[in-house]
């Protein structure tokens, strides 16, 4: 059975790029019949947040990334990684190291002066004497000294490291006592049967170092698939600029789960041309091995295509559910179908969406100058009063073509063109250019209220 597991550090917000492995994770579990495990890697007790915490299983209950099991803290665990700390050093596998930090920042002045690699040089790898007073030592694991280490890496094929030039006798518990990140990622990974890690290529360099964990504890070592990073259009690390924030941050700006998880699973993957993936069918058809070698590109245009896609083809009744959040509340409103279906196919966004249809259902208080300008002409009192003459006699008026109409009677009869009642009256409604179809406006807003608005328009000229 397949188990992956998505493990962030609580020292700060979900971000795109764990989003994204988390996703791909998920999906890889999903497609097997397997497991999808989360796991807080809360042990840097100095830099923890529990807000950080929360914030990422916030974000996790938005999309719908449901994990299995409960939700695993690392700071729970400190008795299950002392036990295997121990089992180490009794197994002469690790070892206590007295080196202060005087001693540790003399050696690495002379490694520079000698412009050799700063490295732990093993002065108490094989200690019997009587332990230095004062000073409490940290673990350190026995690394070996020569040979290779291959990470057998489903996205990036075998990768050769030499032992002698990445590894020294790294710490695997702090002076306090307290383990290192290295040591309980493979002991947690090993004990919750994780058997494939998906993850970012920066942890590419960490690997070695937990294959000799495993390998000195007798684990299993799991499948590695590391994903090359993302990237701005300038081809160089994503920043907050690009799109690199809080991952709740994009339910903020109008995002719907589904098309940002559908932004992201394309972000490193393909299936053949296609763009648009439901969850069912990324489940299907994701596979790590088709992950791209090369790092992607953050395409901001692509995610509001998406949006705007996912926007559309939401139904009116969930839409109206989702705008809640946005500050707008249109459960009762009579016309609400007429105004999402016409705004709907313009909005990019849900918070687009909700800023225009207040825009609409808002009486303007001011005309925007410029507009004013273009639209105000000698005639156009007298056009504006003609329609309104004809707003007032009509009885019944309810529907977008029913306006459409008396539009049309004003621009026959007066022989003008539409522009000619269209703007000004635009301006009416909206205070601005700009918007929906007229017929829609005022369809929405009702009869008195387009009245009114017309009133307030007429008295300003």
């Amino acid at each position: 059975m397949v188990v992956t597991r998505f493990a962030p550090s609580p020292t700060g917000y979900l971000h795109i790029g764990g989003l994204r492995t988390a996703l791909f994770s998920y999906l890889w579990a999903r497609k097997n019949g397997g497991k999808f495990v989360l796991r807080i890697e809360d042990t840097d007790k100095a830099r923890n947040s529990e807000e950080a915490t929360e914030a990422i299983l916030k974000a996790f209950n938005w999309l719908g990334l449901v994990a299995d099991g409960e939700v695993t803290y690392q700071s729970k665990r400190d008795d299950i990684y002392a036990k295997y700390i121990e089992q180490l050093l009794e197994e002469g596998k690790a070892y206590k190291c007295y080196m202060t930090k005087e001693e540790l920042e003399e050696l690495r002045e002379t490694q520079m002066a000698n412009k050799e690699r700063a490295k732990y040089d093993g002065r108490y790898r094989d200690f019997e004497g009587t332990p230095p007073e004062g000073v409490e030592p940290v673990i350190r694991i026995k690394a070996p000294i020569t040979g290779e280490i291959i990470v057998r890496d489903g996205v990036k094929g075998d990768i050769t490291f030499q032992a002698e030039d990445i590894l020294d006798d790294f710490i695997i518990a702090r002076s306090d006592g307290s383990p290192t990140y290295n040591f309980v990622v493979a002991v947690d990974d090993a004990l919750m049967g994780i058997n494939e890690v998906i993850r970012g290529d920066d942890h590419l360099s960490n690997t070695p170092k937990q294959i000799v964990v495993y390998e000195a504890l007798g684990f299993d070592i799991p499948k590695f698939y590391h994903v090359p990073m993302i990237h701005n259009s300038q081809g160089k690390k994503l920043s907050k600029r690009d799109g690199a924030t809080d991952v709740m941050a994009y339910k903020e700006m109008g995002y719907t789960p589904e098309a940002l998880l559908n932004f992201l699973v394309r972000l490193g993957w393909s299936h053949g041309d296609q763009e648009i993936f439901s969850m069912e069918e990324m489940m299907e058809l994701f596979d790590p091995k088709d992950i791209n070698k090369s790092a992607s590109i953050y395409n901001t245009e692509k995610l509001d295509w998406l949006n705007s896609h996912y926007i559309k083809n939401t139904s009116n009744e969930t839409l109206v559910e989702l705008l809640h959040d946005y500050e707008l509340v249109l459960t009762s409103h009579d016309k609400k179908e007429i105004l999402l279906d016409a705004l709907k196919e313009r909005a990019k966004t849900l918070q687009e969406l909700s800023e225009q249809a207040k825009e609409i259902i808002a009486t303007p208080t001011s005309y925007d100058e410029k507009a004013m300008k273009k639209a105000v002409k000698a005639d156009t009192s007298a056009i504006i009063e003609n329609f309104k003459a004809k707003l007032i006699a009509a009885e019944g008026i309810h529907m977008p073509t029913e306006y459409h109409h008396l539009i049309e009677a004003v621009v026959n009869e007066m022989e003008i063109g539409f522009g000619k009642i269209g703007q000004p009256l635009r301006i009416a409604m909206l205070g601005k250019m700009g918007g929906p179809g007229l017929d829609v406006i005022m369809s929405v807003i009702g009869k008195e209220e387009s009245l009114k608005r017309i009133e307030s328009f007429l008295d300003s000229l």
